[in-house]
């Protein structure tokens, strides 16, 4: 049974399933997902809890025995097991289907895992685990739904702010969710229930934002410059790998390029986008990026991009007025705004 994060509350207000299985990479979500399970389980008499995490020297019979061992007092218990990497192995995988096929009544289990990527998801212990289980797979919350997760997390404990507000508040805490939670519960402590002016919340939130190399790419499809510079700063101050910036940069402009070729030949782009294997995020931003950059944009960056890559081997002087990073900086705006800069 596949259940989503915002109905949980209401399943757990009734008898509860003999297994429970997250799936998510967003840790503040899973966690609390996980809260409200243990919670309930307290509440319905599970009072014995056993937590089991699985890494190099685990051994599956530990699962087993723990699924068959008996309290010494009786009492019904919860095992939570872990898979960190979400790869449980051929030993594993036929455990968890064997777990899967032989539930005890008398205890309840929660398994945590990782957002599963393509190829996992099509194994056969997925499938065991999804038939057997109240599974609850936990979307990621991407940059264009922050402001509104921000403004329900603030109205959930008794405050408002308009977007300029909201919007400052995401720009600070982007990618890092548990700081977000942080600097809205630290709001409750500072302020008393209400609305929030833009001076309250930019004296009391941090910037903890962390940025995700891979997340640069949608802003620069999305035209956001003003992003796009603040995410390259972070991602410098980070000690992110050049090289590792530069080639994700490069790569998105090569996959431009290709449809924007093809796209010239008369190919339609839903075609193109299918045999390019772009989708999700990144496919809704395809076309208005498309329809904003030239041909003659794209050949430039992809030109500006080599200089970069020699500039940080230290094969040429550099172009720019400042260092790589600097150039990299004006690929980025050069691909958001459409234009050279």
């Amino acid at each position: 049974m596949q259940l989503r994060a915002d109905a949980l509350d209401a399943h757990l207000s009734k008898p509860l399933a003999a297994l429970y299985v997250i799936a998510s990479d967003e840790h503040l979500l899973a966690l609390e997902a996980a809260d409200k399970i243990r919670k309930a389980a307290r509440a319905q008499g599970f009072s014995e809890r056993e937590v089991l995490t699985v890494d190099r020297s685990f051994k599956w019979g530990e699962l087993l025995a723990a699924n068959q061992s008996q309290s010494l007092f009786g009492d019904k218990k919860l095992i939570e097991l872990r898979i960190p990497t979400g790869k449980p192995g051929k030993d594993g995988g036929q455990a968890l289907q064997a777990y899967a096929a032989s539930l005890s009544p008398d205890n309840l289990t929660l398994i945590s895992l990782p957002k599963l990527d393509w190829a996992t998801q099509k194994a056969a212990w997925v499938a065991a685990l999804q038939q057997a289980a109240v599974y609850i797979e936990i979307p990621l919350v991407e940059r264009a739904q922050l402001p509104g997760w921000i403004g329900a997390r603030l109205a959930a404990q008794g405050h408002s702010a308009d977007k300029q507000c909201v919007e400052f508040i995401a720009e600070r805490v982007e990618g890092n969710l548990l700081a977000a939670h942080q600097e809205i519960q630290k709001l409750a402590l500072l302020y008393p229930a209400g609305k929030l002016n833009y001076e309250q919340i930019h004296d009391a939130v941090l910037n903890v934002a962390r940025y995700d190399v891979f997340k640069l790419n949608e802003a620069m499809l999305g035209g956001d410059a003003a992003r796009v510079a603040r995410m390259i700063d972070g991602l410098q101050g980070e000690g992110e790998a050049l090289p590792l910036v530069l080639w994700a940069m490069a790569e998105e402009v090569r996959t431009l390029l290709k449809l924007k070729a093809g796209m010239a030949q008369g190919r339609q782009l839903g075609m193109l986008l299918k045999e390019y294997r772009i989708w999700g995020p990144r496919e809704r931003l395809m076309e208005p990026a498309l329809r904003r950059l030239r041909l003659s944009t794209l050949e430039s960056a992809l030109q500006q991009a080599a200089q970069i890559d020699k500039m940080i081997k230290g094969l040429r002087a550099k172009a720019y007025a400042g260092d790589a990073w600097d150039g990299l900086l004006q690929l980025g705006l050069r691909v958001a705004r459409g234009s050279p800069v």
